[in-house]
């Protein structure tokens, strides 16, 4: 059995989301647990709670050696504020365990990663059990904790370490201290609700700052705002465009995003198939 801890770092979710993924595991996956911790339904302005409500929920899961696994609840922004500090905090048990989320859950995915703490793995979050669509980006987590891993990205290949961020939350990474080293993985972003122009602003930035990459792959880019004037690039000609300026093979499409058919990518080089 897998033992998951579900904590929110940054925006809140409602018991109605907790009964959903509560209500999943139990008829669809007994090999599984999940306890929702209660900050998940605390408010505080934007925030799943207070920084500190949302950094004492998260110490309390990763620290505790009765999981196996924390499972972000929901990304929004947040994450970022506490993930330093919740680091630094964190013990042998939160070195064993498997943490999984993705969005602005990258900021923590990220800082893991760069700490050497447990396994960092982007994917979907439970947030998404209440609709029909979501319920099967979440089942192909709950799979990829049973050892399944046909949920996994199709080039994850377990040869080349991989990472996959949002591609906002990792150009504000890059120069802090949560930013691990990324040399020689490959790559893959994903982005939503921001204009062609952000995005391509964000490009810029990345690949000057990365620019020892085995490859960049492009996920999803959905929910782009309409603009007073057209671009002249879509998201992949961008991509392609920073890639060939910066060096950086571009290697095509990658099943990741805001969407159901975001995909698994475990970070680093550590084997795709969950511990059962």
């Amino acid at each position: 059995m897998t033992r998951i801890a579900i904590c929110a770092p940054a925006t809140r979710i409602t018991p109605d989301h907790a009964q959903a993924i509560e209500k999943l595991v139990a008829e669809e996956f007994p090999q599984h647990s999940v306890s929702v911790h209660e900050q998940c339904f605390a408010s505080h302005g934007h925030f799943a709670g207070t920084d500190m409500e949302r950094l004492e929920a998260l110490i309390e899961c990763a620290n505790d050696p009765s999981f196996d696994a924390v499972w972000f609840a929901k990304g929004g922004y947040g994450s970022g504020r506490i993930a330093e500090a919740a680091i630094a905090r964190m013990n042998d048990a939160a070195k064993e365990k498997t943490y999984v989320g993705f969005s602005d859950m990258g900021y923590l995915l990220a800082g893991l990663y760069r700490n050497d703490i447990g396994q960092a793995v982007h994917g979907s979050m439970p947030v998404s059990a209440r609709s029909e669509t979501g319920r099967e980006a979440v089942r192909r987590v709950l799979r990829w904790f049973s050892g399944d891993t046909s949920g996994l990205e199709p080039s994850v290949d377990g040869k080349t370490p991989t990472a996959a961020f949002n591609l906002i939350t990792l150009s504000m990474l890059n120069g802090t201290v949560l930013m691990p080293d990324l040399s020689g993985h490959v790559v893959m972003v994903e982005e939503v609700s921001e204009h062609l122009y952000s995005i391509d602003r964000m490009f810029f930035h990345i690949v000057n700052a990365l620019p020892r990459l085995a490859g960049l792959k492009l996920g999803a880019v959905t929910g782009v705002p309409e603009n007073d004037r057209e671009f002249g690039q879509n998201a992949e000609e961008i991509a392609e465009f920073w890639c060939a300026r910066a060096g950086i093979p571009y290697l095509g499409r990658a099943q990741i995003g805001h969407t159901a058919d975001n995909h698994i990518v475990p970070f680093g080089l550590a084997s795709p198939a969950a511990a059962e």
